[in-house]
């Protein structure tokens, strides 16, 4: 059983967490993809319609923010494991 959302959330006096991205201003005019391993950084608003590479621990993969995205982590949105799929033996 989950714990429910109220009981993971960050406390109201702290605010959200985030990262400032030196790049953020370049990355809006030219469309570049922003890379970060700061998983646990809450999307802003001003992020929207930009492209981030999120580190799941082996790779970068893409995720391109939306207006629904706003206020989650940039963690949710990139895997960290590979789907499970059964195979009988190696030979088939």
């Amino acid at each position: 059983m989950r714990p429910s959302a109220a009981l993971l959330r960050r406390s109201s006096w702290k605010g959200p967490y985030f990262t400032a991205f030196p790049s953020l201003q370049e990355s809006l005019r030219t469309g570049s993809p922003i890379f970060t391993k700061s998983r646990a950084c809450t999307i802003l608003p001003n992020f929207v319609g930009l492209r981030f590479m999120v580190h799941n621990g082996k790779d970068y993969l893409p995720v391109n923010v939306s207006e629904e995205m706003v206020g989650h982590k940039l963690g949710e949105f990139s895997p960290t494991r590979k789907p499970f799929s059964y195979r009988l033996t190696k030979n088939k």
